[in-house]
């Protein structure tokens, strides 16, 4: 059997609710802030659902040049800030000599606002004045076409999505093409920019988010504990730079972490509501990927959504996988603090992976006021905490039914 490569991480970048790039985000989360707030975007008064991780000071003018600006969709515009600030934090340069070995996923669900106006000026003013630039500004290909283009890399360039497990999925498809020598690096993660009246409009319908913390927005996304009500609509992207070995320390690269595996599993059950053994699958098929056992794990970035069923059916996965040693596992929820990016979170919550490892700290899971009885795990409650840490699962799960798990390992 051919033995693959091993792939490393060199380079992580973030644009969240909480800060525009990694490093501020990652102080904001183990300080234990909130990044969630009143919706601004749009006049959410009428809405039931009043809440939102919005990014704060994000002007795309700002950061990128006007074109690009322009013929972009906002998903676009976080995935090229994060993208770069990944490249510099791992101190790629990119030229004639290694441009055709880099490639480029990146999960998006793309932009929804576009199409309502774009309709309302073919009623108004006929179909020849639509904007020209619509299906490339809203497209879910669009972050990695574009993120490809600007940084001038001919590698493979895709763009996937699962749901929200999309951000895992895509870091997982770039394990994959390295390992099978499509590439020596990859850019992967994920962007999202949903927050709009229709999205906002239709998940509150379907009883997903949390309706009954419109007076304390900070408050809002609280996994696992007893009074959470659903889960925090956030934005923002997620991009790591991940490089074979060779690859990685042909250059020199200081590597922060090694991604050791990726798995996949599908519910099958039902539209909405996740599945045990389906979460725990996933799970154990990652552990068995990277060679690892259940006593490797020294913790779980949760995908800790902040919803009644997934809290509880995360919980029961993890028992299902760890046993009794799933109670001495530290598990936290970093959504709690930006709320749920939707495609990017997986591709946000792998960074944190990455951070956990390289500063041997674990983020909270703030809000974390009333026990669950179903939900009593080790969630690293409210302050950050400092632990060895070598090995992280990172679990990224969709509405829907498809599941993602991340092992990410300290490089040696």
């Amino acid at each position: 059997m051919a033995e693959f490569p091993r792939v490393v991480v060199t380079g992580v970048g973030m644009v969240t609710p909480l800060a525009l790039d990694a490093e501020s985000t990652w102080r904001a989360m183990l300080a234990g802030r909130s990044g969630t707030g009143p919706i601004t975007q749009f006049d959410a008064s009428a809405f039931d659902v009043q809440v939102a991780g919005e990014l704060k000071g994000f002007v795309a003018e700002d950061l990128l040049d006007r074109r690009t600006a322009r013929r972009s969709g906002r998903h676009t515009h976080m995935a090229v800030v994060a993208a770069r600030e990944a490249v510099a934090s791992a101190n790629l340069t990119i030229d004639e000599t290694n441009r055709d070995a880099i490639g480029v996923i990146i999960a998006s669900s793309g932009v929804h606002p576009p199409i309502p106006e774009q309709d309302r000026i073919i009623d108004e003013r006929g179909p020849g004045r639509v904007d020209p630039l619509t299906v490339p500004r809203i497209g879910q290909y669009s972050a990695a076409v574009r993120v490809g283009r600007l940084l001038e890399v001919r590698g493979p360039n895709s763009s996937v999505n699962s749901a929200c497990a999309s951000g895992g999925d895509a870091i997982g498809q770039a394990l994959n093409l390295l390992r099978l020598g499509h590439a020596e690096c990859m850019l992967a993660g994920g962007s999202e920019a949903m927050v709009s009246r229709v999205v906002i409009a239709s998940l509150a319908g379907l009883g997903a988010l949390a309706k009954t913390w419109n007076h304390a927005p900070e408050k809002a996304s609280r996994p696992f504990d007893d009074k959470r009500s659903g889960f925090v609509l956030g934005e923002g992207a997620g991009v790591l730079v991940l490089e074979t070995e060779e690859f990685a320390r042909r250059r020199n690269a200081r590597i922060l972490c090694e991604l050791a595996a990726s798995a996949w599993s599908f519910d099958a059950t039902d539209d909405a509501a996740p599945d045990v053994d389906g979460q725990a699958l996933a799970m154990k098929r990652a552990l068995a990927y990277a060679g690892l056992t259940m006593d490797d794990v020294d913790y779980i970035n949760a995908h800790g959504t902040s919803t009644e069923l997934n809290d509880k059916t995360e919980t029961a996965a993890i028992k299902q996988v760890f046993g009794e040693r799933a109670f001495g596992i530290p598990i936290s929820s970093t959504k709690s603090m930006t709320g749920h990016l939707a495609a990017a979170a997986g591709a946000v919550e792998a960074g944190v992976s990455v951070l956990t490892i390289r500063d041997n700290m674990i983020a909270p899971t703030i809000n974390y006021e009333f026990p669950d009885p179903n939900c009593d795990l080790d969630y690293v409650p409210n302050v950050a905490r400092r632990a060895n840490v070598d090995v992280v699962i990172s679990n990224a799960f969709g509405l829907g039914g498809q599941n993602n798990s991340l092992v990410f390992r300290r490089y040696s």
